[in-house]
């Protein structure tokens, strides 16, 4: 356990010392918008989907040098939809993290710029890293599918999409299939795009991609529900942002439509279905396997 904890810190790392390096240039005459970028970017946090690209790279026998960028890039769209999440237009928190969310710093309008910003910033890391391998058809067709599985997801039929449809439900009934259609695509798109271009950067086969495609979205949709738990019995002090905020806003939760004990059970369902999806897979690192399979255990049982 400890060796899988050790390399799981070592990619954090990597990810933390690359990842303000690859941020654009933001002129002096642009005010706070530098600061305001740098504030979330760079508050604690697990860095849970750039690392999850980094260990499915690892687990393919790919080379995590090749992954970097596209990990750091998975980190600024995830920090953008940060900031954004918690304006006063949409989930309106002013804890994050356990410090005041961006705009309670910053201000709404340069939240909104720092959010845009990071976003340009994802997709100019990945163009920029494309144009180094033009000349290699074959590297520059893995990166080709890692950034589009990293903009599909984070798009209007990703990220995006659960984002419209969790807002349009709020104090609404909600069906089932609806509430899988918000959390697959608002939370388990992005982390399904982590593994996806992860795989894809490291070489994988379709099937060995498609393996950790539904690695991703069964570890997504777990970590939806192990976050809804949370906000029902969790203390804000404990996981760092407003606790009950979802209850209060009548938002589309699998408590809220299952319960505490029924959301649980799905929860360690959907924990077990990401294990067995890469169980199998034939020709991979199982070092890096037994990680991601601990990985999903412990956001299983996480505390905040």
């Amino acid at each position: 356990m400890s060796q899988f904890n050790d390399e799981y810190d070592r990619l954090k790392a990597l990810v933390e010392n690359n990842i303000a390096e690859y941020l654009p240039g933001v002129d002096a005459r642009s005010g706070n918008l530098l600061n305001a970028v740098r504030y979330t970017l760079d508050a604690p946090g697990k860095r849970i989907r750039p690392v999850l690209l980094l260990l499915s790279c690892k687990a393919v026998n790919g080379h995590e040098a090749d992954a970097i960028p596209y990990a750091c890039a998975i980190e600024f769209i995830h920090t953008y939809s940060l900031i954004h999440d918690d304006l006063p237009a949409m989930d309106n928190d002013e804890l994050r993290r356990g410090r005041p969310t961006n705009h309670m710093v910053y201000g709404e309008a340069m939240a909104i710029l720092a959010g845009d910003g990071l976003l340009s910033a994802a997709f100019e890391l990945m163009h920029k890293d494309y144009m180094l391998h033009m000349n290699d058809a074959l590297s520059l067709n893995r990166r080709l599918r890692a950034g589009d599985a990293i903009a599909s997801g984070c798009g209007c039929g990703g990220m995006v999409a659960g984002q419209a449809a969790d807002i349009e439900a709020e104090g609404k009934e909600v069906s089932p299939e609806l509430l899988y259609y918000i959390h697959k695509n608002k939370t388990a798109a992005l982390l399904r795009a982590a593994t996806t271009a992860g795989a894809w950067i490291g070489g994988a086969n379709p099937e060995t991609v498609d393996a950790l495609s539904d690695y991703g979205e069964n570890l997504g949709l777990a970590f939806q529900i192990a976050d809804d738990i949370l906000d029902s019995e969790g203390e804000t002090a404990v996981i760092g942002k407003t606790a009950g905020k979802d209850a209060e806003a009548q938002k589309a939760t699998f408590t809220r439509i299952y319960g505490l004990d029924a959301s649980r059970e799905r929860l360690f369902e959907l924990t077990e279905l990401a294990i067995r999806a890469v169980a199998e897979t034939s020709g991979t690192d199982r070092f890096y396997i037994e990680i991601l399979t601990e990985m999903a255990r412990d956001l299983a049982l996480r505390v905040k």
